[in-house]
């Protein structure tokens, strides 16, 4: 009698235990959800800043083409006019014709003047300072430069693929990425790093919106890194087709597009309680949604970030049924254990 009445007792209390409401004080309201997904639907910025990112937004002088200027190890070509002094033509002519005049700690050498500093100045500036100097010992004299060798200036290119990239002074960011293939890449997570400094570029802006925001000019040694599609991740767990992890090379997927991935829901679901977790942002979320927000909602109000984690529950009777499943083994040992103690009378039963 006894075990009969035990096992009443434990049934019906499984029953109330596994049909209470599991509802949680800790989460956010669809509304939060609503409003979150919009800021994510902002881009690359608004998603940092969710995560509690500092970065830098992209001046406006990162866009201006740089005047094309003399640099270091730059060689030039001197050449002069005069109508006398063909000396001097000839040794300037000579020596643009085999080693050209090398800029070097920022100076060209010119023979009978001294030393002249030409970096960072434009050709046209180049000539008008060497015509002045010249000028002072030589009148009528006219004077020609131009470029015999430009120090090559690259941009290097790694992680999804690798390489170097020449540029000059109007290079953009467009013009190098349109050089390499990068069709399998995660945009959001890609970047490029300047003189050590991090530029948060949107490169997802820039290449699917056409942004040219975002289209900064290239300097030489820019790091641009190409990250694989895999590296951001939202993962799908619970009562669904195939629970699994699903690639967010944009930076952000709809929960319809997510769920749809990973083959809907099953008939076990409980439709009602579908939880988002949300960890990688300053201040962390549980999202409750129901089925019926997501038939209703748009795909922008509806966005998954990195790391986010969906979990659909099982429905009450679902649980029912399998803790059912798992735990009538257990009793029908214990009931046969019973019936064999009660067979050698260690138990008696009080009947």
């Amino acid at each position: 009698m006894f075990l009969k009445y035990f096992k009443k007792i434990f049934l019906i209390s499984f029953i109330f235990t596994s049909c209470a409401s599991r509802y949680s004080t800790n989460t956010a309201s669809v509304q939060d959800f609503i409003l979150d997904s919009y800021k994510i639907s902002e881009g690359k910025y608004a998603i940092l800043e969710m995560e509690g990112l500092k970065f830098d937004e992209l001046n406006q002088s990162l866009l201006k083409e740089k005047e094309d200027v003399i640099e270091e190890k730059d060689v030039l070509n001197i050449e002069i006019d005069h109508p006398t002094r063909l000396d001097l033509i000839n040794i300037l002519r000579s020596i643009s014709h085999s080693n050209g005049f090398e800029v070097i700690d920022d100076k060209i050498y010119i023979p009978n003047l001294d030393s002249i500093e030409v970096a960072n100045l434009t050709l046209q500036e180049a000539k008008e300072k060497i015509k002045k100097r010249f000028l002072k010992e030589i009148k009528n004299i006219e004077v020609f430069v131009s470029y015999k060798k430009k120090r090559v200036k690259t941009v290097q290119v790694a992680g999804l693929v690798s390489n170097v990239i020449p540029i000059d002074q109007k290079t953009r960011l467009f013009d190098v990425l349109s050089k390499v293939n990068i069709q399998a890449a995660n945009l959001f997570k890609s970047y490029i790093v300047r003189k050590n400094n991090f530029l948060a570029v949107d490169f997802y802006k820039l290449l699917k919106l056409g942004d040219m925001s975002q289209n900064i000019v290239m300097e030489n040694e820019d790091k641009i890194y190409i990250a694989a599609s895999s590296s951001s991740k939202v993962m799908i767990m619970g009562e669904v087709a195939r629970q699994c992890a699903i690639d967010i090379p944009d930076g952000s997927i709809s929960l319809k597009q997510a769920l749809a991935e990973v083959g809907g829901l099953l008939p076990s679901a409980n439709k009602s309680y579908i939880q988002i977790f949300r960890t990688n942002v300053k201040n962390p979320k549980i999202y409750l949604l129901d089925w019926q927000h997501i038939a209703e909602l748009p795909n922008r109000a509806l966005l998954l970030m990195a790391d986010d984690i969906v979990y659909v529950s099982m429905s009450p009777i679902t649980q029912w049924n399998r803790f059912v499943t798992q735990i009538l083994p257990s009793i029908s040992l214990m009931d046969s254990a019973f019936r064999g103690f009660k067979n050698f009378g260690i138990i008696i039963d009080g009947q």
